[in-house]
């Protein structure tokens, strides 16, 4: 348990503040019509067994400087296409950053109609035809899209932050890839699945973490605000408007109190720490 600081004229100067912290950029947005559905936004943990994409177990927690403050950005989700034959549009960055510090996580990938995924935290699933899916970039955030065979009436799944998309499987649209489980606000939490495949059979579900449905004959369904879940693709026996990627979030997990925050955070304690989620731009400074 770590030993909690004291604040002295507003800042907190008698333990050096040190923080984990989990950020996850915005999902990708599916295509209209049939097409892939949209990759998890990046995802990046400094939570012990937390990371993704095949990063290692975690990325190192960061030492601040009292008195400064540092930055924190949201990536919006990436909206949908809305007409047949479009791409969706990838995800936006999430970040936290200031003196010493850039943690950046990437949007995730497009979902697309005709051709390849687009890259991106994770990969977007390849449309129908000669569609490949789109995989993870920058390496470590996610994984990548699923590729799609020569079926017109069903598409591949978005990559997840947990595991890759799917190819699609006759008139299934493909599986989504899962998002990782953090515990780093005391309750394990999943976030940052993948968007469901284009389908013409079945309602085929969103990858566990946000990721959105693929529902037949109807428009896709949107990833799950501030999960950074993928977008799903539409159903396919009508023109129909790809799902949108939901918003991606940043929690900071500190060893003492924040001096002063802008964004309105959520502010909570478990096991000693000090918990902040954003869910809008804003700031903290220790």
């Amino acid at each position: 348990m770590p030993i909690l600081g004291t604040v002295a004229s507003g800042f907190n100067v008698s333990v050096t503040p040190t923080v984990e912290y989990l950020v996850i950029a915005g999902g990708g947005g599916a295509g209209g019509g049939t097409s892939g559905g949209g990759g998890a936004g990046g995802y990046r943990s400094s939570v012990i067994g937390e990371s993704s994409g095949g990063g290692t177990s975690a990325e190192a927690t960061l030492t601040l400087t009292p008195a400064v403050t540092y930055t924190v950005i949201i990536g919006a989700g990436g909206p949908g296409g809305t007409t047949d034959g479009s791409n969706g549009i990838s995800g936006s960055d999430s970040s936290f950053s200031g003196t010493g510090v850039s943690i950046v996580s990437a949007g995730g990938g497009y979902g697309s109609h005709y051709d390849t995924g687009r890259y991106g935290g994770s990969g977007g699933g390849g449309g129908w035809g000669s569609g490949v899916g789109g995989g993870p970039f920058p390496t470590g955030q996610g994984f990548a899209g699923g590729n799609t065979s020569q079926n017109s009436y069903a598409c591949a799944g978005g990559g997840g932050a947990g595991s890759a998309g799917s190819t699609n499987s006759g008139a299934n649209g493909g599986a989504a890839g899962i998002g990782v489980a953090s515990s780093i606000t005391g309750t394990s939490t999943y976030r940052a699945g993948g968007g469901a495949g284009a389908t013409a059979s079945a309602t085929i579900s969103g990858g566990l973490g946000g990721g959105g449905n693929s529902i037949n004959d109807n428009n896709g369904g949107d990833g799950t605000a501030n999960t950074g879940g993928g977008a799903g693709g539409p159903g396919t026996l009508s023109p129909a408007d790809g799902g949108s990627g939901g918003s991606g979030i940043v929690i900071v997990r500190a060893n003492v109190a924040a001096a002063a925050t802008t964004g309105s955070p959520t502010a909570t304690t478990s096991g000693g720490y000090y918990i902040y989620e954003f869910t809008a731009n804003g700031s903290i400074t220790f």
